[in-house]
């Protein structure tokens, strides 16, 4: 599917230009079809040679082509967003004011009509970012249905500090890929994600965990943001530059507290791997070695059954989600985990397959008794599959 994707990037003059480099590396290395469009300018920041290369396609900057003189027309029928950066203050305002000078312009007016997704990310001086005739344009690019991905405050060009520096790569290509793919009925619900591994600590050094990456989690919290959700990811591990919201827990109590605290949740889905004991007697300064004799007892206590204890309060709008990790028979442990848990779907895999790797091979299984086995897969694409069912 990914392969049918078409990204038109245009770029403005600016000195962070050569950052689109790395936009286009990641589209292409996930197989997307990526075309660029430059301004007169933009040829003094950018090598067309480069671009032509990264992306196996033409460049195009002149307004009107010796072979055809409807080159805006061609680009806008072909491509499925138009993502425009970085863009200039000047940009902007041309495209506020339906100014088709040059052929970015000239493709802006004419996409515009089609209603389909149209993405900018400035990047300039915080004087102008700060402009009121800058922020007025925007204003009305956003009255049109153009989404915007704000500078970051940083170290710019000018040798001043303050916002303007163009958003984080990662970030411009998150947010294209949710107006690509994003349904507007999940624009206003909201979707819990746990994931990682829980932390139980020994002593102030020492924990109980297991080897959960985290990945699984990370997939589906990626494609959940891309379908349209409100995204909240509870994790234990370190997430950077996403475009979601996070927060980082380490115990299963602490992952339960912060799903209590967020109960206006739509769909919970709980991808995190959680200790079922923790030490009975945790020390408060690290235990010395020299002070133990060879055997060392650890007495270990449960810890709640959080999606359990979560799925007895559920509200009648909400789903709930869980995932049954064994090594064996785990079609029926997982269909006995359903509806002991008073679960809507339960996603079955086995240890061997799914544990700190990056694919993954699930059954999901529905409450009113449905299965759906799937192949083998990256845990990416599992992860878009599994959203697919559980949130229709």
């Amino acid at each position: 599917m990914n392969s049918k994707k078409n990204i038109l990037i245009g770029i403005t003059s600016s000195i962070a230009s050569y950052k689109i480099y790395e936009l286009i590396r990641l589209y292409k290395k996930n197989n997307y079809n990526v075309k660029v469009v430059l301004t007169d300018n933009a040829v003094n920041f950018v090598s067309t040679l480069v671009l032509e290369t990264l992306t196996e396609n033409e460049v195009y900057f002149k307004q009107f082509s010796p072979r055809t003189n409807v080159e805006h027309i061609n680009l806008v029928e072909w491509a499925d967003i138009f993502v425009i950066a970085p863009i200039s203050a000047n940009t902007i305002s041309k495209c506020a004011q339906g100014i088709a000078d040059n052929l970015l312009c000239s493709i802006f007016c004419a996409y515009l009509s089609t209603k389909k997704p149209i993405l900018m990310a400035p990047a300039m001086n915080t004087n102008m970012w700060n402009n009121p005739i800058i922020q007025e344009n925007i204003e009305k690019l956003k009255k049109l249905n153009v989404d915007f991905v704000n500078p970051e405050s940083g170290f710019l060009a000018c040798k001043t500090s303050g916002i303007g520096r163009l958003a984080n790569i990662e970030t411009i290509y998150e947010k294209s890929l949710r107006n690509i793919f994003q349904d507007k009925k999940n624009n206003n619900k909201k979707i819990i994600v746990t994931l990682g591994g829980t932390k139980e600590a020994i002593d102030n050094v020492r924990c109980i965990s297991n080897f959960s990456s985290g990945k699984m989690g990370k997939a589906i919290c990626k494609w959940a943001y891309r379908k349209g959700f409100d995204v909240l990811a509870i994790s234990t591990v370190e997430l950077e530059n996403v475009p979601y919201n996070f927060i980082n827990v380490n115990t299963a109590e602490e992952m339960l507290n912060k799903i209590e605290s967020n109960d206006d949740f739509d769909i919970l889905i709980m991808a995190a791997a959680v200790c079922d004991f923790k030490a009975k007697n945790k020390s408060e300064k690290k235990l010395i070695k020299e002070n133990i004799d060879n055997e060392f007892i650890l007495e270990l206590v449960k810890n709640p059954d959080l999606i359990k204890t979560i799925a007895q309060n559920k509200k009648n709008n909400q789903k709930i989600i869980g995932f049954c990790l064994t090594d064996d028979d785990y079609i029926n442990r997982a269909k006995e985990k359903l509806k002991n848990k008073n679960l809507d779907y339960i996603i079955a895999n086995e240890v061997n397959i799914a544990l700190n790797t990056d694919k993954n091979k699930v059954t999901i299984i529905e409450k009113s008794g449905k299965i759906i086995n799937m192949d083998l897969d990256t845990k990416d694409n599992t992860a878009r599959k599994i959203l697919e069912v559980v949130c229709d």
